[in-house]
């Protein structure tokens, strides 16, 4: 039997899973000469969500953080993790968008491709394969695994031999949840590896402390490839310890021939750069078996708790993880993976919160019901589908059949702020996060969000601001983080509101400001505050977000039932409707601001 392969995630799933992906480049730089010479069969480094905290958080370029790894790395393989015709999006992406970005991606040094889809639809999965084989690349096809009625060893094997037609070089079996068992790898991996000739990768996540015992039963049932991150970013909702499974293996038929001293050291380097990015530590990154229960991971997990502090809800949680198995089963037992996780986590937050189910229902939701993310490993509820569909047509087809060529009319959007087609692609993927990182490149102000100091025993001379304030009746836990550079009377203050990150534009209010204009500005921004909801017509949203799009005018009619205002909350948009019919009198918001459950964000006079 040939010996064990290792794949190291610290620079992708590590800090994703345990630090909120909040890694820079400047401090995976100086590790990957060490990196690079341990001899791991890949290092995982981008996709997943980085890309995404590098523009939105980091303010850095990930395409650029690409090209600097393949230059720091040059004996190792790269790894990415893409999620099928999503990308690293949250919505399905037209075919040439898809064969473009993995082009790139290619030529700027991605070797091996970890594809997968949250449905494990595989129709959505084909053109990304595809493009990866034309590059030249290797191609993972992924198996999410997951436990329900919908799912078992048999399908899972002719999912394997579907990806093996589909021309994949590999095949990972992806438990993002950490849901497997000993015993339950063993059964699976037997079946696999009498079912398909192609190497096997386990990908499984610690949540329930049992990784560790799921790769050697995998090993010994044919499994060749484990994933696993160095011990200082390992355990809890991450991976494995890079450097246990190395001494677990040591002398046997299995070795995996690294060295152990190695590997420690860097361990060692990472202990350190940990706390750096003390801030981002999480109370839900621990090990919790209630995982094997309600199926949450560990990454969902955080997002929740994000979502629920913002609601001063948090004490609110278990209610939510017991009521996440019911929207599971209502959409028809979907693998809790980017993006479903955060489509049954919000639906189920916003269960619990409005407290009947389903009375607001997200856009993603409706989407998915209607087949727009693809098919449903076991059928839906009905009258959900009825209730939020209604007469619209269903999606029987692979969703991107029914997306016209983008890529030139993305193009066209961002010109003269993009300067390459890698500038085009991320702004494909996030349009208006993009463009905001592209204007601040642009005009040199580009600024990542600031990291509080580690704090010091007995020394307070960087310690942060901390008060609590009282606002319209609802109390707020501010946390003084940084200030950027003062620009005359501007300057931007970063704070946590309640362990949230928040930016703003800080004016002096001195006389001299004020005589100019600012006072007439701060006077209509007090009179523009908005109402707390107290008539029939205030219509307001059920829970934190951003206005995405407004979508009528001071004086237009709306019916009741009518969607008058798209937000977002936790990357999910939901419509938010007239609670009557009649005139639209006043507007509180418009697009982008960010808004709360205690404000009317409309006024409508009745009719």
């Amino acid at each position: 039997m040939p010996k064990v392969h290792i794949s190291e995630l610290v620079l992708r799933d590590g800090h994703q899973s345990l630090l909120a992906t909040r890694m820079r480049t400047e401090d995976m730089l100086p590790i990957c000469p060490k990196l690079d010479a341990i001899g791991y069969w890949s290092l995982e480094c981008w996709g997943g969500a980085t890309f995404d905290a590098c523009v939105r958080f980091l303010r850095e370029d990930p395409w650029e953080r690409l090209r600097q790894l393949r230059e720091a790395l040059p004996n190792t393989r790269l790894q990415m993790l893409l999620r099928g015709q999503n990308l690293l999006g949250y919505r399905h992406y037209s075919d040439d968008v898809v064969r473009a970005f993995v082009a790139k991606a290619a030529a700027n040094g991605m070797d091996v491709f970890r594809i997968f889809d949250a449905l494990n639809d595989l129709r959505n999965l084909k053109t990304a394969i595809a493009a990866t084989k034309k590059a030249g690349k290797h191609a993972q096809g992924t198996i999410c695994y997951t436990t329900s009625p919908a799912h078992s060893i048999k399908a899972f094997v002719r999912q394997a031999r579907e990806l093996k037609a589909m021309d994949c070089d590999s095949i990972v079996v992806k438990d993002m949840a950490g849901l497997l068992t000993p015993y339950a790898t063993a059964e699976l991996f037997k079946a696999l590896s009498d079912a398909v000739d192609l190497p096997l990768h386990l990908h499984s996540h610690a949540t329930a402390g049992l990784a560790e015992m799921c790769h050697l039963k995998a090993i010994e049932n044919g499994c060749t490839h484990i994933d696993t991150v160095i011990s200082s970013l390992a355990g809890g909702t991450s991976h494995a310890p890079t450097e246990s499974m190395v001494a677990a293996l040591a002398g046997t038929e299995y070795d995996s021939g690294l060295d152990l001293e190695k590997t420690q050291e860097i361990g060692v380097y990472f202990h350190q750069i940990r706390k750096k990015y003390h801030q981002y530590e999480s109370d839900f990154t621990g090990v919790d078996t209630r995982v094997q229960v309600n199926q949450v991971p560990g990454g969902m997990i955080s997002n929740l708790a994000n979502q629920l502090k913002e609601q001063n809800a948090i004490d609110r949680m278990n209610e939510v993880l017991t009521e996440i198995p019911k929207v599971r089963k209502d959409l028809g037992y979907p693998p809790l993976v980017t993006p479903t996780s955060q489509i049954v986590g919000t639906q189920a937050v916003l269960n619990v919160l409005t407290g009947k189910s389903y009375q607001t229902i997200t856009n993603e939701v409706k989407r998915y019901l209607q087949g727009g993310y693809g098919k449903a490993p076991a059928p839906v509820n009905p009258t959900l589908q009825q209730q939020a569909v209604g007469k619209e047509d269903l999606i029987e087809c692979r969703p991107a059949d029914l997306l016209n060529p983008e890529l030139e009319k993305l193009r066209e959007e961002v010109d003269g702020l993009a300067s390459s087609e890698e500038d085009i692609l991320t702004y494909a993927m996030f349009p208006d996060v993009a463009r905001t990182y592209l204007q601040q490149r642009a005009d040199g102000t580009l600024q990542p969000e600031p990291l509080e100091p580690p704090k010091e025993a007995g020394d307070n001379k960087n310690a942060p601001t901390e008060f609590n304030v009282v606002l319209h009746g609802e109390s707020y836990h501010i946390k003084v983080t940084g200030a950027g550079h003062k620009d005359q009377s501007v300057r931007q203050m970063y704070f946590t509101v309640d362990g949230i990150p928040e930016e703003v534009a800080l004016e002096t209010l001195d006389e001299l400001v004020l005589a100019g204009g600012a006072r007439g500005a701060v006077k209509e921004s007090i009179e523009g505050a908005r109402p707390r909801p107290s008539k029939p017509g205030h219509v307001a949203t059920s829970m934190p977000g951003n206005i995405v799009d407004v979508l009528v005018a001071e004086g237009d009619a709306v019916e009741a039932g009518q969607a008058v205002l798209i937000t977002e909350a936790m990357k999910m948009e939901t419509e938010i409707q007239s609670p009557i019919g009649g005139k639209v009198v006043k507007l509180y918001v418009k697009k982008g601001d960010a808004v709360n459950p205690n404000e009317a964000l409309m006024e409508i006079e009745p009719a």
